[in-house]
């Protein structure tokens, strides 16, 4: 077998005054986010190189199939297949998921507390025989406050572009429309009347933040928060305290906060602290009291406290250390927990 050529296409490129040849900047598409989406608009001439490399490639490797699944069965062994994770608690039941060594996918599993009967509410490998596909990636898995619904995100192309179900529990049925070409991400509402999730624009950038109400069109859904710097992304997530929604927008070393009460029945999102360049800041609500992880005046971060989101008054919780790297509180019922990490080192405290 011949070793696969793709074709030479001579073009001049330039930048920053120097000039060269690049014989293949023909197979860069404008429209490669539509290439994802669907395979079959890819280049055909690129196409027919990709599957002679695969066959070239097959040829090559043909008498290392034993030493390739000896190799695979050997990485394979050392993984624990059949395996659970430890449940959590919600309010009337425990969730926990698990693998075996049949499935490729995750089984998530609950309970009522008090009780013994186990309930399989999601099952991945079913999930993806329902659908009949070859991809088959699992964004978010997310249950209800009422512990009715079960909310999850695939994508079925690899573009990391997720489609977002919501389905009744009870009889499997999808209770809303699908939600097309999102980052995956779902937050329902503490009244389960909505979920809030991001959307993917035409640079598979997440700027918008929309809320659906379930049982109700898409087109209907409300835009309740857009970035307009093309560098920053924009994540919503429901503080510890149960309280608040956040809405943080961020780009490597730049970040910007909002939020608003679960209550509000149009949700009207203000503003924590300008950004600055250079500064990081994530706020988190617990207990009647507002912590801020920041590396303002701090380089390896602090934590503030505050009392209100309103002219804040931040003090200092944990206050910067020479060489020591700072991390986020977790907030149990009677804990707060927080790493810091030294010479290398994590400590929880």
């Amino acid at each position: 077998m011949k070793i696969p050529q793709l074709k030479k296409k001579p073009e001049i490129k330039s930048c920053h005054s120097v000039k060269w040849e690049d014989n293949y900047s023909w197979i860069h598409q404008k429209n490669i986010l539509e290439v994802l989406k669907d395979s079959k608009k890819l280049n055909p001439e690129v196409r027919k190189y990709l599957e002679e490399e695969n066959l070239f490639a097959k040829m090559h490797l043909d008498d290392t199939k034993k030493i390739q699944e000896d190799l695979f069965n050997e990485i394979k062994g050392r993984i624990k297949l059949d395996d659970e994770s430890l449940p959590y608690k919600d309010y009337e039941y425990e969730y926990w998921t698990k693998t075996t060594k049949k499935g490729n996918y995750s089984i998530k599993l609950r309970k009522k507390i008090g009780f013994d009967k186990i309930e399989e509410i999601w099952n991945g490998d079913k999930e993806k025989d329902l659908i009949n596909t070859e991809y088959f990636g699992i964004g978010d898995l997310e249950v209800s406050f009422n512990d009715k619904y079960l909310g999850y995100s695939l994508d079925i192309k690899g573009s990391e572009y997720y489609t977002i179900y919501i389905r009744d529990i009870k009889n499997n049925k999808l209770i809303t429309e699908k939600i097309e070409d999102t980052s995956g991400g779902i937050t329902f509402s503490l009244d389960d009347k909505y979920i809030f999730y991001s959307k993917l624009d035409e640079n598979h950038r997440q700027r918008k933040i929309f809320r659906h109400k379930l049982g109700t069109s898409v087109k209907n859904d409300e835009l309740i928060f857009e970035e307009k710097n093309e560098a920053f992304s924009v994540t919503i997530g429901l503080s510890s305290d149960e309280k608040y929604f956040f809405i943080t927008t961020s780009d490597h070393n730049t970040s910007e906060q909002y939020y608003f009460e679960v209550n509000e029945e149009t949700p009207k999102t203000k503003l924590i602290k300008k950004r600055s360049q250079g500064i990081l800041y994530s706020v988190n609500s617990w207990n009647n009291k507002f912590y801020n992880h920041t590396n303002e005046n701090a380089e390896d971060f602090k934590i503030d406290i505050s009392e209100t989101l309103e002219n804040p008054k931040w003090k200092a919780f944990i206050p910067a250390k020479n060489e020591v790297l700072i991390g986020e509180c977790t907030f149990l019922k009677n804990w707060i927990i927080r790493a810091e990490t030294s010479n290398a080192l994590s400590n929880y405290l």
